[in-house]
């Protein structure tokens, strides 16, 4: 997948822009989603540092909203912990 999405990552593999097209958009989130580690909780503070850590932008905000509402990560219930979703969302079922 990187091949699909590599004009928007650096030489060190971080995205250095968010696509605004939902094809490149949720191609990128699936590129993201592989760097958390299954079945690790994560607190928002920390999910927040591994987006820094894979991309140049400055918007883990948007990041970790945008893997959250297309199913890559769960959230707890009062919002304090994430965790990589169980059962991934697939290419085929996010686009059409």
């Amino acid at each position: 997948m990187p091949d699909a999405i590599k004009h928007f990552l650096d030489a060190q593999g971080r995205l250095k822009q968010f696509p605004a097209k939902r094809k490149m958009k949720i191609l990128c989130l699936f590129y993201l989603a592989q760097k958390f580690t299954p079945q690790m909780q994560y607190t928002e503070q920390e999910v927040n540092s591994l987006l820094l850590n894979w991309h140049t932008f400055g918007d883990p905000a948007t990041l970790r909203r945008e893997l959250y509402d297309y199913g890559f990560l769960d959230r707890s219930a009062n919002g304090r912990s994430y965790c990589l979703a169980p059962v991934q969302p697939t290419p085929e079922e996010l686009i059409p």
